[in-house]
């Protein structure tokens, strides 16, 4: 019978610690200010995580040269086709800067995407270059 009231016990003390409320575990909005400072930011929804970065600066003689084709503005990016000196065309995609056709630029060498789909564009690209920045060519 002791055997018996022990069992009984151990499950109701088992059961009585199940039905605790326990902390939450779902994902909660960062508050602007708590991350790092140059953090991209976290949003629910897998939203963007390069939104608001800034273009960055790129050295003289780093990388290939061009000269601006076409350009465009969408979904936080600049995309940008530049033609090098042998005329041949390569699209870039890099956070927002103020880039105009005819500008001589200078872009780092990275590796292509293929068959690059822009949801905000609804274009896709036969190849295109992510970077971090361009340099126009003064």
């Amino acid at each position: 019978m002791n055997k018996n009231i022990l069992l009984l016990l151990a499950v109701a003390a088992l059961a009585i610690a199940g039905c605790r409320d326990k902390p939450k575990t779902e994902a909660i909005p960062a508050q602007q200010g708590q991350l790092p400072a140059g953090h991209p930011s976290i949003t629910p929804g897998g939203a963007d995580p390069h939104l608001g970065m800034k273009a960055q600066e790129i050295p003289a003689g780093s990388g290939k040269k061009g000269t601006v084709t076409q350009t465009m503005d969408s979904g936080g990016y600049t995309y940008v086709e530049a033609a090098d000196e042998k005329g041949q065309k390569t699209w870039l995609a890099l956070p927002e800067f103020k880039v105009a056709v005819g500008d001589k630029i200078e872009y780092p060498d990275n590796p292509p995407m293929i068959n690059f789909k822009s949801k905000t564009l609804n274009k896709t690209f036969d190849k295109i270059l992510f970077v971090p920045g361009i340099r126009i060519v003064k």
